[in-house]
């Protein structure tokens, strides 16, 4: 709790700034519908929103970006539409790459990646690979993922170690399941924001977001542009964070870190 409490004051360039912000980009497919067009044109006019919110994460002073592209959910999809969404995935990662590289942005990918095919499997691993060194900011891609899924893989991983005799039950806490999840290198998410209008997180960053600051927009994935997601990120500006404190306790917290 206290070092969630020391980010509550972190300036970034552009004033207050979430260090981590976490996206669920919804409603490519209803943004297509309203205009006559097929499902799939509403995925790849979401891609253009991808490369502007990246941008601006990166220009306002994020450090880590994590996008819900595809959820554990999203196979029981139509076929066709499953297939330009793997297609997507792989000439995005083509284009944009050295993009990432140009502007010290790390990519990682998240999620159960084994249901993906050897191909999109391989170019996963060299886009992390050629983006490694990066700094600035970490692009976390949760791809086949699902929270109740990492929660499980996290929750296996322990029954083995007890199992094993590595680890004696009585030991196990929050920080025991918590370092066995996704990105545990990472901080947890700031600011949760949600497009399309609707109003649930959707099996996305569960055991991460129980702090989380929520902000859902009505605007469809390709209408949320830099000036849509300034409006999130004001917002989150305007919020006290107070982790289970009063408010005067988290004010005399913010000052012991400035001061």
């Amino acid at each position: 709790m206290t070092s969630a409490i020391a980010n509550i004051g972190r300036d970034g360039a552009h004033g207050r700034v979430p260090e981590h912000v976490a996206i669920i980009m919804d409603g490519n497919g209803r943004w297509a519908s309203q205009r006559g067009l097929p499902r799939t044109a509403g995925h790849r006019a979401g891609a253009k929103s991808v490369r502007s919110v990246v941008e601006e994460s990166v220009r306002h002073g994020v450090r880590v970006l994590t996008l819900f592209a595809f959820s554990s959910e999203n196979w029981r999809r139509p076929r066709g539409e499953v297939s330009v969404l793997m297609e997507l995935f792989m000439s995005t990662l083509r284009v944009e790459v050295q993009r990432l590289v140009e502007h010290g942005v790390r990519l990682r990918i998240i999620g159960e990646l084994s249901a993906f095919s050897d191909g999109l499997q391989h170019q996963f691993r060299e886009a992390e690979a050629a983006t490694r060194h990066n700094r600035r900011m970490t692009l976390q891609i949760a791809a086949n993922y699902g929270g109740r899924w990492d929660i499980t893989q996290a929750v296996r991983s322990i029954a083995r170690d007890v199992s094993a005799g590595r680890l004696n039950p009585d030991d196990i806490d929050e920080s025991s399941v918590g370092g066995r999840l996704s990105f545990v290198d990472g901080p947890d998410p700031d600011l949760f924001i949600r497009t399309g209008g609707e109003k649930r997180i959707s099996n996305f960053l569960l055991w991460q977001s129980a702090y989380t600051e929520l902000y859902f927009s009505d605007l469809m994935w390709p209408e949320f542009d830099a000036a849509a997601y300034a409006a999130a990120l004001n917002d989150y500006a305007r919020r006290q964070r107070r982790f289970g404190l009063t408010g005067e306790q988290v004010a005399a917290n913010a000052n012991v870190v400035v001061g």
